[in-house]
């Protein structure tokens, strides 16, 4: 009786299948096609205008060259490493120049006949000025001028060389504040290396699951071709049977029923099949074009090769050399960096400096040089002193600061707990689907038996067409549920090696970022 109520659905599936085979409008439009039809059609069957054989090592190396985003990420460090740059460029010398002209004209009026007085000159100067890591602005610098005057016959010349130092005692007066900005973005720099490696991974997790589920696909084609050519002729002997008048009519339901759903199952199968190769050539074609290439997978999920470590082994791993792990503990010690420059700017601006110079005086430019009319020597010194009143700016700069470090290191503390949560959810199940494959090679194993003697059973009589189809519903989802077992156990030992941090390394791909980041508080 439970049989018969779980084969209504077969029986019901065949004695509408031909009656949805012979819809037409009354013009003579056919709106569907028979299963037998439908699968010539083979819709979901592209035009290739090529076929490529990939290894998974093969397509592994074509994602690592080609992969548009791939590329844009390393874009991003060679963007990080322009600030780095930049804030070195805060330290290099400059050199300025400038220039201008001044012209004073007065008529005087009050006393006899009009006198027109003037005054004019033009001064020049170029130097050089460079800022120091210890808080020392530099400046040399070279001033020249031209007077001309209505109380002179001739030009007066004078040319000032001088040096300009200007130290500054607490506000900005330590190396290690004043280097903030620049250690900042060599940290910013390292974190894109860190970053681009936890890309990198994560690309090969992909592809090698992609690349697996390609090889899933076409082992769940074979079965369902293999399955639907023993439902036919499973068909065809019990026609023949019946025909023979050994068998009733409605034996010949079941049957094809049977036929029908794996018909219905290779149908789905090839449009997984489909789905599965667009994915892998999304991220392995690079520049070319494989949408119409018809990717054929040559590597076979050998379950020797791969065996699991204990789990404690891989949680240490992941806390060694996570990508985000260590990139997070570059963002902790970026962080420290902002809490010193912040506390830096609570102190007052006091800075000490000198002026010293030599002026000489001439007729000509390069008499000035030699000082030909005299020269003159200035020295000045002094301090300078700024404090804003409250300085509340630099004390919420500085608080904002330290709520910043103390969220980053909450942050770096829960997200080493979701690391370790993850790798411990990818071993375990690694280790039920690894325990689950030896049991279900059994039950593969158990289930072609029992077709045998349904089939047997069928041939002499003692047994019906459908205990057969039910015979060979089970066999056809043990097989693939062992299938698909495999393939997610393949799919798990990566997904693991990357929850650990260590793919990159079992694959022998050298890339930054390898070694655990250590924080310098």
């Amino acid at each position: 009786m439970p049989s018969l109520i779980s084969a209504l659905p077969l029986l019901m599936l065949a004695l509408i299948a031909p009656a949805y085979g012979e819809d037409t409008t009354d013009d003579g439009l056919r709106l569907t096609l028979s299963a037998e039809e439908l699968l010539e059609q083979r819709p979901f069957a592209r035009r290739e205008v090529a076929e490529q054989s990939l290894s998974l090592e093969e397509a592994v190396a074509r994602a690592l060259e080609g992969n548009r985003g791939l590329r844009a990420e390393r874009l991003q460090t060679a963007i990080a490493g322009t600030f780095e740059a930049q804030e070195r460029a805060v330290f290099d010398p400059a050199l300025f120049a400038d220039i201008d002209i001044y012209r004073d004209r007065e008529t005087d009026e009050s006393e006899g006949p009009t006198r027109d007085f003037f005054f004019g000159e033009r001064r020049g100067q170029v130097g050089l000025r460079q800022s120091l890591p210890t808080g020392t602005d530099l400046t040399l610098s070279v001033r020249s001028s031209r007077a001309n005057s209505s109380f002179q016959d001739q030009s007066e010349y004078t040319t000032r060389a001088g040096l300009s130092l200007t130290q500054a005692l607490l506000r900005g007066g330590r190396i290690e504040s004043n280097l903030v900005r620049l250690r900042q973005a060599s940290l910013d720099a390292e974190a894109s290396e860190y970053e681009v490696r936890g890309f990198v991974e994560q690309l090969i997790t992909d592809v090698e699951s992609r690349y697996w589920d390609l090889v899933l696909t076409d082992e769940q084609i074979a079965i369902f071709e293999e399955a639907l050519a023993v439902a036919s002729q499973q068909l065809d002997e019990t026609e023949r049977r019946i025909r023979a008048g050994d068998r009733p009519e409605t034996e010949a339901v079941s049957a094809r029923a049977e036929v029908a759903l794996r018909r219905q199952g290779l149908i789905d199968a090839r449009s997984e099949r489909a789905l599965a190769q667009d994915a892998l050539a999304r991220l392995i074609q690079g520049d070319g074009n494989l949408w119409d290439t018809r990717l054929e997978a040559r590597s076979e999920p050998d379950l020797e090769r791969y065996h699991l470590e204990p789990l404690d082994t891989y949680v240490a791993l992941a806390r060694d050399h996570r990508a985000d792990l260590n990139e997070t503990r570059l963002r902790v010690q970026r962080d420290e960096l902002e809490v010193i420059r912040t506390r830096n700017g609570l102190l007052p601006r006091l800075d000490f400096f000198v002026r010293v110079g030599q002026s000489g005086y001439a007729e000509s430019f390069g008499q000035t040089f030699r000082a030909s009319q005299g020269d003159g020597y200035d020295l000045a010194a002094g301090l300078r002193f700024e404090m804003p009143i409250g300085n509340r700016s630099a004390e919420a700069a500085h608080t904002r600061a330290r709520l910043t470090r103390l969220q980053i290191q909450e942050t770096l503390a829960n997200i080493e707990q979701l690391a370790i949560e993850d790798v411990r959810a990818r071993w375990i199940d690694a280790a039920r689907i690894r325990e689950q494959i030896q049991a279900q090679k059994e039950t593969v194993e158990l289930q072609e038996e029992l077709l045998r003697v349904e089939q047997t059973r069928f041939r002499v009589g003692a047994g019906t067409a459908l205990g057969v189809s039910q015979a060979q519903r089970d066999l056809l989802e043990s097989r693939l549920n062992l299938t698909e077992t495999v393939v997610r156990f393949r799919q798990l030992t990566t997904e693991l090696l990357n929850a650990s941090g260590t793919l990159l390394l079992h694959r022998g791909i050298d890339a930054p970022g390898a070694d655990r980041v250590e924080l310098r508080l």
